[in-house]
């Protein structure tokens, strides 16, 4: 049986993803506009919801 690694990322290390601030970041997850996980104090993303989250929206709304 093949088991499937999650790939799970901090906030740091999605703002690098993104290649946007971390403040950006932090205001989307404020909002909720981005899918995101709390665990205990900090932020958790799972890279495949990241990248379905990216396909699924036009690319001028980041910045709203």
């Amino acid at each position: 049986m093949e088991t499937q690694q999650i790939d799970v990322l901090t906030i740091e290390e999605l703002a690098a993803y993104l290649k946007i601030p971390k403040s950006t970041l932090y205001k989307l997850v404020r909002e909720g506009r981005i899918p995101a996980q709390k665990v205990g104090r900090r932020w958790r993303f799972l890279r495949e919801a990241i990248d379905s989250w990216l396909a699924q929206m036009p690319a001028c709304n980041l910045n709203r």
